[in-house]
């Protein structure tokens, strides 16, 4: 026997040999047969004795020169791509066109932009950091993450195209809310409500649209484009899977853009409708609501909204759900997971899959641009109807409210609520009404489920 401590040397050795000897004696009958089977054949393999033959299998692949694969390695390039390519695709609309390189290049460069106000600008990072990439990836000259069973189509079928992911953020966002400024002042509800003038209004916006010749919106792309003015995502994917799948990529941009860009439209609105004198309106605090109350509040909602709108059941159900896994507690494990892990995760991948529908034929069209526009209608239409329902309430109110939070009756959690308190202590310091702000913010985004059941009930196929 060897000494392994002494002779490791010869010992690897050895082993060395018997692996050679392994190798050659496995892979000589294989070099005899293929010699054998190729003789007496006009066309030889590659062996050791002919290095110039084909190798088995490529039979049909063509030989290819230097300069001939440095000219298809050119022809793979983006470059080559953004000024040369040209493909025929299908507009949200049925209509066929040309899509070229260039528009690819435009779409990237609009990624870019979104990109930069998330990050560098801080709208909305954790909304507008995904969707820009994810409209840079669908973008990207055969890359194939937007073709089917591609990376970005499968986030898109598996929940955005449907009702899954939309009902997974409103659990998330019940179990982040609280609503108890609803509860300690109820009428802040009206002001909710108010801001639904926005999403009907827009309905006849888009109707008239149908007069210019070229556009043809149905009552249902109606109800799709118009819940755009509730600023609220995922609520306007849940209407337009169920009413207009067609124009659901062109909707959940445009609601997901103006969720992010609330402080830069409401403040110029709110400004202009109020007074200095209004803006300095100070409000009582409120008053504290007990555990009871804030159990009993997501069963009420959820009862209310199965027995008079069923159809908006699902949505409202879903923010009640996680509301009551936060109030109850008893189940923190789940609240926190809703509330943390699992509302980033499909946060994550709904702005991916909202991202990438942002491709050249779904915007760079006459109606994709028009939806945008009537949705920026329908969200200045709804801060302003808010902030004048306040003022209205005034009229009557011996406890005035600040107009200021009407604006923040729209559906955007808790960005409305923020830019309402912000403008407030741009005349008034000392002025707070963050915590004011809330009931009307919560109470949109109820009120924004209950015109999308309205609009399912109405207009969804039977």
């Amino acid at each position: 026997m060897l000494n392994l401590k002494k002779d490791r040397k010869a010992v690897t050795t050895i082993v060395l040999a018997m692996v050679v000897a392994a190798f050659v004696f496995s892979f000589m009958p294989r070099v005899f047969a293929q010699a054998a089977a190729s003789a007496g054949t006009e066309q030889e393999y590659a062996s050791f004795s002919n290095m110039t033959g084909i190798i088995k299998g490529s039979e049909k692949t063509p030989n290819i020169s230097l300069g001939t694969f440095a000219i298809n390695i050119a022809k793979t390039t983006g470059i080559y791509a953004f000024i040369t390519n040209s493909v025929e695709k299908m507009t949200p609309a049925g209509e066929k066109i040309h899509i070229f390189g260039w528009q690819e290049l435009f779409m990237i460069l609009v990624g870019l932009v979104i990109i930069y106000l998330g990050g560098a600008k801080n709208f909305e990072p954790l909304l507008l950091l995904p969707i820009g990439f994810g409209t840079v990836f669908v973008n990207i000259p055969f890359g194939g993450m937007g073709d089917t069973h591609g990376f970005l189509d499968i986030i898109y079928t598996a929940g955005v195209g449907n009702e899954f992911f939309p009902l997974i953020i409103f659990m998330g966002i019940g179990a982040l809310t609280d609503f108890g400024p609803l509860i300690a002042n109820p009428k802040t509800a009206l002001l909710g409500a108010a801001a639904q003038f926005g999403v009907f209004g827009t309905m006849f916006g888009v109707a008239a649209f149908n007069l210019v010749p070229g556009f043809n919106f149905t009552m249902e792309d109606a109800g799709a484009i118009s819940i755009i003015g509730g600023a609220d995502g995922p609520t306007t994917i849940y209407v337009a899977a169920k009413l207009a799948p067609h124009l659901l990529a062109t909707v959940a941009v445009a609601a997901y853009s103006y969720m992010a860009l609330v402080p830069i439209i409401q403040p110029p609105i709110m400004k202009l409708l109020t007074t200095d004198h209004e803006r300095k309106i100070r409000m009582r605090q409120l008053r504290d609501v007990g555990k009871v109350e804030k159990i009993l509040f997501p069963m009420i909602s959820l009862l209310l909204s199965i027995l008079l709108i069923p159809a908006a059941a699902p949505l409202i159900g879903c923010l009640m759900f996680g509301n009551f896994i936060r109030e109850i507690g008893v189940v923190d494990r789940l609240s926190k997971t809703l509330q943390n892990e699992l509302l980033n995760i499909v946060s994550i991948f709904l702005s991916l899959g909202v991202g990438s529908q942002m491709t050249p034929e779904k915007f760079m069209n006459p109606a994709s641009i028009s939806i945008v526009i009537l949705g920026l209608v329908a969200f200045a239409i709804a801060t302003a109807t808010g902030v004048l329902f306040a003022k209205f309430m005034n009229l009557f109110l011996k406890e005035k409210v600040n107009p200021l939070i009407g604006s923040a009756g729209v559906s955007a959690v808790p960005m409305a609520a923020r830019v309402s308190n912000k403008v407030g202590l741009e005349s008034d310091p000392g002025n707070f009404l963050i915590m004011h702000a809330m009931g009307p913010n919560v109470a949109g985004v109820i009120g924004t489920a209950i015109a999308a059941g309205v609009m399912i009930a109405v207009y969804a196929p039977k």
